[in-house]
C-alpha cells in the first residue's frame, strides 16, 4: 500500500514523455506532407496534372523544358516490383530457415551476415553493382552498357533482404512454442507445422518486413542512381533508365525556379506512392485478419 503513491508520479511523468513523443512522431509526419504539398502543388498547377503525370518527356533544362515524369513512374514501380518479386521470396524462406530449422551456429553465422548487409552503406552496394554486376551484364547479354532496370532490380533486391529477414525473424521467434508444440503432437511434420502453423501465426510481422522492404526499394537513390543509368527514358529492362527518387537527386543541387518546384512535385508523387502502398497492404492485412 505504501509504494503505490510512490509509483504514480513516475508512472505519469513516463506516461507524459510518451505522450509528447508520440504527438512529435505525428506532427514530422504531418510537417513533411503540409511542406511537400506546399512545395509541390505550384508546378503541377503551371504544368498540368495530365501532361506532368503522363508525359513522357522529361527536358527540364531545355529551351522549351518539358516536365512529363511517367518514365520515372513507371520505371519505380517496375524497378519496386522486380525487386519484391526477387527479394521476398529469398528474405523469406532465409528467415523461416534460420528461425526454425537451422541449427545453433548456422543461425549466429545468418543472422551476423544479415546484420553486416544491413549496415553496409548504399553507396558501397552501388559501387559493387557499378564494378561487378553492370559490367557483368554487359558481358552476358552482349550489351554496350551494363547499366540499366535489371542492374538496379538486382542491387535492390540484395538491399531490402536486411529488412525482411530481421523482421521476419522476429515474428516468427514470437509465435508461442505451444502452437508448434501442439501440431507436432497431432502428427503433423516439422515442415507442416511450420508453414501451417508457424507462418500463418506470424504473418503481420511477415507483412511489416515487406513493408519495410518495399519502402527501402522505392526510397533508395544513390546506388539505384550508380548502376540504372540515370537517362529518362521509358523503362526497359537493357536501357538505361531514371527513378523517382533519382530524378531528384541528380538535379536538385542545380535546380531552380519551375525546375526546382517540378522536383518537389516528384517528391510529393513518391510520398503519395508510398502512402498508397502502406494503405493497400494494410487493407489486405485487415482483411486477413477477419477471415
Amino acid at each position: 500500500m505504501d509504494r503505490t503513491p510512490k509509483e504514480k508520479p513516475l508512472e505519469k511523468l513516463i506516461h507524459g514523455i510518451f505522450l509528447v513523443l508520440g504527438l512529435v512522431a505525428v506532427a514530422s509526419v504531418l510537417l513533411i506532407s503540409v511542406y511537400l504539398i506546399v512545395a509541390g502543388l505550384p508546378a503541377i498547377r503551371e504544368i498540368g496534372l495530365a501532361k506532368f503525370l503522363f508525359g513522357r518527356t522529361w527536358a527540364s533544362t531545355a529551351a522549351t523544358p518539358q516536365f512529363g515524369i511517367l518514365p520515372f513512374i513507371l520505371t519505380s514501380v517496375y524497378g519496386t516490383a522486380g525487386a519484391i518479386v526477387l527479394g521476398v521470396p529469398v528474405g523469406f524462406f532465409t528467415a523461416v530457415y534460420l528461425s526454425k530449422h537451422a541449427p545453433k551456429w548456422l543461425r549466429e553465422t545468418g543472422e551476423a551476415a544479415v546484420s553486416l548487409l544491413a549496415g553496409i552503406p548504399s553507396v558501397v552496394y552501388g559501387l559493387v553493382g557499378m564494378m561487378v554486376l553492370v559490367p557483368g551484364i554487359q558481358r552476358v547479354f552482349g550489351l554496350a552498357d551494363g547499366s540499366g532496370l535489371l542492374a538496379a532490380i538486382l542491387v535492390l533486391a540484395v538491399m531490402i533482404l536486411p529488412s525482411i529477414v530481421k523482421v521476419s525473424i522476429t515474428a516468427l521467434d514470437a509465435v508461442p512454442k505451444e502452437y508448434e508444440d501442439a501440431s507436432l503432437a497431432l502428427g503433423a511434420t516439422k515442415i507442416e507445422t511450420t508453414f501451417r502453423v508457424s507462418v500463418p501465426a506470424a504473418k503481420s510481422g511477415i507483412a511489416a518486413a515487406v513493408v519495410l522492404g518495399v519502402g527501402r526499394a522505392i526510397g533508395e537513390a544513390m546506388a539505384v542512381m550508380m548502376v540504372a543509368g540515370n537517362v529518362a527514358n521509358m523503362p526497359s529492362l537493357f536501357q538505361s533508365v531514371r527513378f523517382l527518387t533519382t530524378a531528384v537527386a541528380s538535379e536538385m543541387s542545380y535546380s531552380a525556379g519551375l525546375q526546382r518546384q517540378a522536383l518537389f512535385s516528384i517528391a510529393l508523387v513518391l510520398f503519395f506512392f508510398i502512402m498508397l502502398i502502406n494503405a493497400l497492404l494494410n487493407l489486405v492485412l485487415k482483411r486477413g485478419g477477419e477471415k
